[in-house]
């Protein structure tokens, strides 16, 4: 071939793949963008930093040293912000979203692994393990507030969806405090599973189930009486709890039982199992479409799954041991983003209706990432 040809050739094939990047840019920008709106998602990544990723231009655009191990983080309800917790370090930190900095610190205590928002957004609760309380920080002065006493090691903390009261689950102690979220009084006691870690609130507020990843047990509790009502026996040691939109259902994960289990919560009644695949992690539904989609950490696949109908379809890779995931926060959402802890990437799905479901692209974030949060603004 000449040297004129050999230009022709390099000259179409660079005007192809600038056609075919904008064709995707086109077809996979989200349709609730406006001019002005910016769409990012925030990874925490062993580096104790945040990565952030621009979801429209498909690139990582900042990394964020924080100043300290990240244990938790999300994206601010009302505000264009991400706030976390660092364990190691032992304060709060607020990332703004419009200029990718961390703007504040506020030391909370020894050892704070979980946080929650109030629905408002006005408060952020943040249990404190190492010295047995529980924090409540303003999100506009950013300063603490209240402060209480919990049972020994509290780890999570979940605000009821009416705000009124705050779940805290003290892990030594084998406890759960129900306390008033506007005082902080604690209302009640209740004694559940052993080494509790996590929780789900029912829409209405009656009732809260309590997962431990150590039991192949749930507890749940009466959240108006303070009481115990039952525990329920599972087929696995479960690592997360998801609700149904209405309520109606809870869906348990668990990679020891290689599945998924169905609870009815309004009966309390332990119902179908579903097989997912080799080790399936975490999970999040799709609202719209009652579709849930499963990592699996051990295949390297996210699973989709027709909860209504138990049925389980074909699974989509996602990278190596992908954990964390989330969707995008439009009405119809049709990116899920998967994080990859084996190969260091955020991978984006497109979540079709019409047609077959499939990974768009893995952008590099950063060593072992782990937290996901999703920030439109």
């Amino acid at each position: 071939m000449n040297r004129p040809s050999k230009f022709r050739a390099v000259f179409l094939l660079a005007i192809l793949f600038v056609a075919a990047v904008i064709v995707i840019a086109r077809e996979h920008r989200p349709s609730f963008l406006r001019p002005g709106l910016r769409l990012y998602a925030y990874v925490s990544t062993a580096d104790n930093a945040v990565s952030v990723v621009d979801l429209v231009k498909l690139a990582t655009v900042a990394h964020v040293p924080v100043g300290g191990a990240i244990s938790a983080m999300r994206e601010h309800p009302m505000r264009a912000e991400v706030w976390g917790v660092s364990s190691s370090g032992g304060f709060a930190w607020v990332l703004d979203s419009r200029t990718s900095q961390i703007v504040a610190r506020v030391p909370v205590g020894a050892l704070p692994y979980s946080m929650d928002f109030s629905p408002d957004g006005k408060r952020l609760y943040v249990p404190v393990s190492g010295n047995n309380i529980l924090t409540a920080i303003d999100c506009g002065t950013r300063q603490v507030v209240a402060q209480s006493v919990t049972g020994r090691q509290p780890v999570a903390a979940r605000v009821s969806p009416d705000g009124k009261l705050i779940l805290v689950l003290n892990k030594k102690d084998a406890t759960a405090g129900i306390y008033d979220a506007a005082t902080l009084q604690l209302r009640s006691t209740v004694s559940v599973i052993p080494e509790p870690e996590d929780a789900t609130i029912l829409d209405d507020n009656s009732a809260a189930f309590i997962l431990s990843r150590t039991q192949r047990r749930l507890s749940v509790i009466d959240l108006r009486k303070g009481l115990l009502l039952t525990n329920l026996e599972l087929a696995g040691i479960p690592s997360q709890m998801i609700l149904k939109p209405d309520g109606g259902e809870l869906y348990v994960l668990s990679p020891e039982s290689h599945g998924l289990q169905a609870i009815n919560t309004w009966t309390h009644e332990v119902g179908d199992y579903v097989v997912l695949g080799s080790a399936p992690t975490r999970g999040a539904l799709l609202a719209d479409t009652g579709e849930l989609f499963v990592s699996d950490a051990a295949s390297g696949n996210v699973t989709p799954v027709d909860v209504t109908y138990r049925r389980v379809n074909r699974p989509i890779p996602a990278g190596q041991v992908p954990g964390a995931l989330r969707f995008d926060p439009g009405d119809k959402a049709r990116l899920l983003l998967v994080v990859s802890q084996g190969s260091g990437d955020l991978s984006i799905i497109r979540v079709a209706s019409d047609r077959a479901s499939g990974l768009l692209t893995m952008i590099p974030v950063g060593g072992q990432p782990r937290e996901l949060a999703v920030k439109l603004f």
